[in-house]
C-alpha cells in the first residue's frame, strides 16, 4: 500500500477554507486599541523607573520554646478572662491564638514593588507621592531591611516596604526627587515585631 504525500496535501488544501486575512484599516484599529490601552495604563501608574520582588514580610526561624511562651501566654489571658467572668474576651484570646498559629505557619507571598514617575506600587496597591507626606528607609542587616512610608491615610499611615537585597542608596535616590526625608523613630508595633520575631 502505497502513500501519496503530494495528492494528498494538495487535496487538503484544496478542501481547506482559505482563512480570512484582516484589512490594513482593521489591523489600525487593533493597533490603536492596544496602544490607546497601553497609554491609558501608563498614565494611571507612571513609568516604571525601578522594580523589584521580596516576600511581604519576613520570616524568622521560632523554636519551641517561642511556641511554647506563646502557648502560655494565650491560656493565660483565657484564664485571667474567666475568672473576671468575660466569656467574650475569653472567647476573643482563643480566636486570637488559632489565627496567630495558622498566620505564622503561612509562607509570604513574593510580591512585585515598582518606583515609578507618579508613585510606588507594591502589588496591585498604588501609593501616590501626591499622598506621601515623607519616607525614612529602615536599613540594619540582616534584620531589618524596609522603605518606611508616612502617608495621608488617617487610619494606618505607615506602610513598610521590604527591600530585600536591593541597594538601599538606589532607592533612596529614586523617592528623595519627590518625597521629603524625614526620619522616623521605630514605633512600638515595630519593636514588638522584632523582639517576637513576627
Amino acid at each position: 500500500m502505497s502513500f501519496d504525500l503530494k495528492k494528498a496535501l494538495a487535496t487538503q488544501q484544496h478542501a481547506a477554507p482559505p482563512r480570512p486575512v484582516a484589512s490594513e484599516q482593521h489591523q489600525e484599529a487593533i493597533a490603536s486599541h492596544e496602544h490607546d490601552a497601553a497609554h491609558k495604563e501608563s498614565s494611571q501608574t507612571g513609568k516604571i523607573l525601578h522594580q523589584w520582588k521580596a516576600p511581604e514580610f519576613e520570616v524568622y526561624e521560632k523554636s519551641a520554646r517561642w511556641y511554647l511562651i506563646f502557648a502560655i501566654f494565650i491560656v493565660l489571658m483565657v484564664i485571667y478572662a474567666l475568672y473576671t467572668n468575660g466569656p467574650i474576651m475569653a472567647i476573643t484570646f482563643i480566636l486570637l491564638g488559632i489565627v496567630g498559629y495558622i498566620y505564622l505557619q503561612k509562607d509570604p507571598r513574593v510580591i512585585t514593588f515598582s518606583i515609578t514617575t507618579k508613585g510606588i506600587i507594591a502589588d496591585k496597591e498604588m501609593y501616590l507621592f501626591e499622598n506621601i507626606n515623607s519616607f525614612w528607609i529602615f536599613y540594619d542587616p540582616p534584620h531589618t531591611k524596609t522603605i518606611s512610608l508616612h502617608t495621608k491615610a488617617s487610619m494606618l499611615p505607615f506602610v513598610h516596604i521590604p527591600l530585600r537585597d536591593e541597594d538601599p542608596v538606589k532607592i533612596r535616590e529614586f523617592l528623595i526627587h519627590d518625597i521629603p526625608e524625614i526620619k522616623q523613630d521605630p514605633g512600638l508595633i515595630d519593636a514588638i515585631e522584632r523582639v517576637l520575631h513576627i
